[in-house]
This record gives C-alpha cells, structure tokens and sequence, in this order.
C-alpha cells in the first residue's frame, strides 16, 4: 500500500492535503503515514510468523518518540545503537526486556544504563567489549545477556559506506573465532550467551546473502552446541532493501523464504532489527522552491529543504523519487527517464556546499517560486541524520492518520539553535 497518491493533480498523504499540511506548518516539513508505517512492521511480522521472530525496529532509522510508540503498541520491539536510543525506547513506553543494544563503542555509562533495563542482549562487537560488560555486570551483581557479533565476511553488495559484513569492516569479531569466544563466556559468571548476531549490511536487495549468512550461522550454532554451549537465538540484523525507485527490494515474504527454513533446522528464535525497510517508504520530505535560475547552461531549482534536512544524496549519491506537489504533469512511473513536457534540472538546496543537492541532472516539469516539492521515501534516515550546519532550524513533523493529524515535532526556532550556548 502506498499512502501518497495523487488526487486531481495534488499529492495527499492517506486522507489529508499536503499542500494544506504545508500552508498550516510551513516548510521543510516532514509528513509520516501512520497506516503505511504499521503495514511495513506487519509485513515482516507475519512473513517470518513461522519462527515467532522478535522483530526489533531499527532505532537508528527515524527515532521520533511517537513513531517509536506506534510501533511498540503493535508489538514491535527494538534494536539501539546508542544509551540516548535506549531512553527513547524507554520514554516511548515499550517493553525494554526484547531490546538488542548493538554497536562498536558502548561505554561504561551506556552498559549500566542497559543493564538496568534488563534488555534482551547486548550484540558484543569485540572481546574488550565483552570484558568491559562483565566487569560492570559484576559490579551490578547482574548476568549480563550477551549475543555475539560475528563478521561473516559476506559481501552483501551494497554501498561502501553501508557494508558491515565483510573481513575488515569495523563491525563484529572475525567469523573464525566463535569458539574462543564461546569458551570465554561460559567460563565467565558475570555473562549468559544467549546466541550470535551476524549483519550484512544496508540496503540489500537479494536474498543470497541472507541465504550466506544464515548458513553460517547454523553451522556456528551447531559447533557450538556440541562443546556444551546453550545457543539459542540467531540475529540477522537488518538490511532489507527498500522501493527507492520502483521495484528493486523484494517483499519480507521473499527474504523469508531463504532464512526461516535454516532458523527451523538451526531450532532457534529469530531476532531482526530492520530499520528502513519500515520506515523509509512512510515518510515525505515537503519543500518549496526559492528560485528558479539558469546559470551555465543548466536549469536548477533551489528549495528551502537541504543536507541539513536529508543528507543522503550528498553521502550516498543516494537516489529519491522527487515531484510538485500541484503537478502540471502527472508524476511517471519511471523517475530516471526523459519525460515529456520536462526538462533537465538539478534539484538543490540553500547550503554553502557543493554537494547540497537532491537530483542532478534529472527530467523535471516547470516549477515557479512558492511551488511545493515532495521528496519521497524520506522516512528513514532523514530527521535522524539531520543538523543545524548554516544554522538552519530542523522542520516540523507531521503524523497522518486517516484524516486527522498531528505534530510529532516542533519547528525548531532561532532560539533553539542557541539554547544550549553560554556567553
């Protein structure tokens, strides 16, 4: 389901105008569906429904508390990276005993702060790690739950910057090393070894290498067990692709059908942290044109949305669909094509850099000051990468449900940019 559709040449989310979203809070403006943001988490909720997943949503993808609520009230439980995630998770309400705290640099704090909410495990990234979580863990007189991170070494031909499980990425210890690992858990009293947590990567579109990494981890689960271990979870991450374009991401159904036969033979629970895939297709990016200008033999269209707002195309040369609001040419199904009554033009924002830009080179319709723009599946890693850099205040965000609606964020004012300084 998609809640952005067109109506008589105008872009609705579900029941409400976005044109009238944008007059009433102004723009850059964030616009989530509530409806497509529970049918992404049901999706894969039910594709893996054979295994009784624990579905941990990706924090790191768009953390707003009242998103976060949604989809704990739906059962969704989380996956944090950092001690400020873990307290949004908390403020939120959700049920802090199903929660995986994943990352390379946890610190001391952070350990405490997670062991006090009784989270579900730790995904251990190094042996100093381990050592820093049993050492605190005893302090606690607690036993802490730990889940292995073990790199693979499976090339989940993704972005350069976004592969995580390939020899020689920063995450995760070496695959080969699951023994020596093990063995120190179990002779550890402050520790629990609860299974192993393999990730490949972001955004991936195929399903061979799930099909790679949980074949390895099957057989890591086995060898551990015959040395007396008690394994019981595989964690696969996260990483589903994602409609960016048109349909280059498999449905969950189809990643199911590779990992939910090997998790049965491997007679474990499965954890997933996906992030994207959940809510990156829930959200738009609304902008309004500045400025038209030619300059160089090129056509660009300034909007008062930038990098600051959603850094992706600057970091990834990440691709988004991107079109009015008010079209005077219907939106096409295919946004990397010549379209009719178009022109080139590169869609770019008010930044002092260079790479500040949307869409280079991109068939566009003709747009005036004051028009509105639509950047689309904007829901993930957006509000969450974004920053004040030129001191721009962040936008509003705005949650559709139906035909009602609500801030979910405040703009942010001058005030605010200041707030924290001292003179």
């Amino acid at each position: 389901m998609d809640p952005f559709q067109y109506q008589n040449s105008e872009l609705f989310c579900e029941d409400v105008s976005v044109s009238a979203l944008a007059e009433e809070f102004g723009t850059p403006l964030w616009v989530y569906s509530k409806a497509k943001l529970v049918h992404e988490y049901q999706q894969i909720q039910n594709a893996f429904a054979a295994v009784d997943p624990v579905i941990c949503y990706s924090v790191k993808a768009n953390s707003n508390l009242s998103l976060l609520k949604v989809l704990s009230e739906q059962g969704c439980s989380f996956d944090v990276v950092s001690g400020g995630e873990l307290y949004r998770v908390r403020e939120a309400g959700a049920d802090t005993t199903k929660v995986a705290f994943a990352g390379v640099g946890k610190t001391d704090d952070e350990i405490r702060f997670a062991l006090e909410s009784d989270i579900l495990m730790f995904n251990v990234e190094s042996e100093p790690e381990l050592d820093a979580i049993s050492r605190i863990a005893g302090e606690m007189g607690k036993v802490a739950p730990v889940a292995l991170r073990l790199n693979p070494d499976v090339d989940g031909k993704t972005h350069e910057k976004t592969t995580t499980g390939r020899k020689g990425n920063k995450f995760g210890m070496d695959i080969e090393r699951h023994n020596e690992l093990a063995d120190k858990v179990l002779a550890d009293p402050n520790l629990e070894l609860r299974g192993i947590h393999l990730h490949i990567g972001s955004p991936i579109n195929t399903t061979d290498p799930y099909r790679q990494a949980a074949e390895k981890a099957l057989s890591v689960v086995r060898e551990l067990r015959s040395k007396g271990h008690q394994t019981n979870w595989i964690n696969l991450g996260g990483g589903f692709g994602l409609n960016y374009k048109n349909d280059e991401a498999p449905p969950a159904s189809v990643y199911a059908e590779v990992i939910v036969p090997i998790i049965q033979e491997a007679e474990c629970r499965l954890a997933l942290e996906p992030g994207r895939s959940i809510a990156g297709n829930s959200g738009i990016l609304v902008s309004e044109v500045i400025f038209v200008k030619y300059e160089g033999g090129k056509r660009f269209v300034i909007q008062d949305a930038a990098m600051t707002d959603l850094i992706r195309p600057a970091m990834y040369d990440s691709f988004h669909k991107l079109w009015p609001v008010n079209p005077s040419v219907p939106a096409p199904e295919d946004f990397e094509v010549e379209i009719e009554n178009c022109s080139l033009a590169d869609i770019v924002g008010p930044v002092c850099e260079s790479s500040d830009y949307f869409a280079k080179g991109r068939s566009f319709p003709n747009v005036n000051r004051g028009d509105l723009l639509a950047t689309f599946s904007a829901g993930a890693y957006g509000t969450v990468m974004s920053s004040n850099y030129n001191s721009r205040p962040r936008g509003t965000e705005v949650l559709v449900d139906g035909n009602e609606y609500k801030i979910i964020r405040r703009r942010e004012s001058y005030e605010d940019l200041v707030a924290h300084e001292r003179v």
